[in-house]
């Protein structure tokens, strides 16, 4: 299976990112979100991304002109009619999901990969609106996409092994590292890392220790790179407290009920770093 063209579907900070790895490393990429605004920011945050690069002297100037060139933006889903691989990287929320691969079950041409970059939710269920189901496969990359190098792959019930080793090559081409995973709810990263935050969020919630003792005694004692507070304002409360309600519905377990802290502040609407505000204030 030949992947030269790609359509990332989501111009945000994902999407951008997405798109970004993937022009560097030579795809043609179209861009592609609801809004024209939406996809000209995304493209302004890749200029801008490529910029530093080259002020930093990772590429040239020459290198950041050809990635831009291969970038094009789209508002149009039909544009999929000619690609090799979609990757969906839309809003965490199922029937979107399945509502946008049923749509492009019947646009893209019958060779063509669909993919998901969902952080949680079922491949099986979102391969299940296509009658494609062998072709679709979950791409879960990391924030930020340029920087981290993990892609969870993820095969759902039907994924046929062709299609996973298609995703993996073409995800070593990405400088990134591929590791498979099976489709259970939250996968390996999100399964482990997100009842770590939660249950921290509990410690907070419980006074056993300050909001900075926590971070400080995973950070000092755990040589991890940033305390899973502030890592759940960089992530989002409301995306951690959404992933906590899919492993919570997934598996039936109360070890995954979210912490009512947690559900406190995302009706107060503090979300963390994109709000100004969550378990730290941002100016």
């Amino acid at each position: 299976m030949n992947i030269n063209k790609v359509m990332v579907i989501g111009a945000g900070q994902m999407g951008s990112g997405i798109a970004q790895v993937c022009a560097v490393s030579g795809y043609d990429v179209i861009l592609h979100d609801l809004k024209q605004e939406f996809v000209d920011r995304g493209l302004g945050t890749i200029e801008k991304n490529l910029a530093r690069q080259v002020e930093k002297g990772k590429i040239t100037a020459q290198d950041k002109a050809a990635a831009l060139s291969r970038l094009t933006p789209s508002i149009d889903l039909n544009n999929a009619s000619g690609i090799d691989l979609v990757i969906e990287a839309a809003v965490e929320n199922m029937d979107i999901k399945t509502k946008l691969f049923s749509e492009l079950d019947e646009i893209a041409p019958a060779h063509a990969i669909l993919a998901s970059n969902t952080s949680s939710l079922p491949i099986t269920e979102i391969a299940a609106a296509t009658k494609r189901p062998e072709q679709v496969i979950g791409m879960h990359f990391m924030n930020p996409v340029p920087v981290m190098r993990l892609v969870e792959i993820i095969r759902g019930l039907a994924t046929a092994d062709e299609v996973y080793e298609a995703i993996e090559d073409m995800s070593k081409t990405l400088n990134k590292v591929p590791v498979e995973v099976n489709d259970f709810p939250g996968f390996v990263s999100n399964r482990i890392l997100m009842p770590m935050i939660n249950e921290a969020i509990y410690t907070l919630y419980e006074g056993v220790a300050s909001k900075e003792a926590i971070d400080e005694v995973m950070k000092l004692g755990m040589n991890h790179p940033m305390g899973p507070l502030t890592l759940a304002d960089f992530i989002g409360l409301d995306t951690c407290l959404y992933i906590m309600e899919t492993l919570h519905e997934g598996f039936g377990d109360d070890k995954y009920r979210p912490c009512p802290l947690l559900r406190k502040y995302v009706k107060a609407g503090w979300l963390g770093k994109k709000s100004g505000r969550g378990f730290y204030v941002y100016n």
